[in-house]
């Protein structure tokens, strides 16, 4: 039996949110506070390290894979457009620094990434695949309260959540 390829994308989506049973953070919660080391050779914490305003906090399996590098770009080529909203944009997942930096360095990304080495930020924020221990494609956008005032979760679907993150701040966030 030959399956399409989408079809099985529906049916692993399916097995996840379903099976696993894993929710994103909900629309209005606090967002959880966190320490990881960045990209810019110094730990970032949320609470400290952005005060009244917004931010994107992109979480993704894994540097230098299609998908991870096709949302890193897609949030790179709209870098100017976040920026002229003073809203900073923050990829995680469990790639060591090291791994970041030269990912970084070849996409020429304009923001920090930060290593979640052990998954536990990743867990913390639902982006954790139980058993499989990867973390998982899901973007969530911060008011500036660190409410969560948009999130977006689609593992396949990497080139949709610049478009749902555009499409959210057009409405307006706080």
């Amino acid at each position: 039996m030959v399956f399409n390829k989408d079809v099985l994308r529906v049916y692993l989506q399916y097995f996840l949110k379903i099976f696993i049973n894993i929710m994103a953070l909900s629309i209005g919660s606090k967002a959880p506070d966190f320490i990881l080391p960045s990209t810019k050779g110094v730990d970032f914490q949320l609470s400290k390290d952005i005060v009244a305003k917004p931010c994107i906090l992109y979480f993704y399996p894994k540097d230098f894979t299609p998908g991870c590098t096709q949302e890193a770009c897609d949030f790179r080529d709209h870098f100017s457009y976040f920026e002229g909203l003073d809203i900073d944009i923050y990829g995680i997942s469990r790639d060591s620094i090291p791994t970041h930096l030269r990912f970084k360095e070849k996409h020429q990304l304009p923001f920090d990434l930060l290593a979640d080495e052990k998954g536990e930020v990743s867990k913390k924020y639902q982006a954790l695949l139980p058993f499989l221990g990867t973390t998982r494609r899901i973007t969530y956008l911060l008011d500036k309260e660190h409410r969560v005032a948009s999130v977006y979760e689609n593992m396949f679907g990497a080139g949709k959540h610049i478009q749902k993150m555009v499409q959210m701040t057009k409405k307006g966030v706080e």
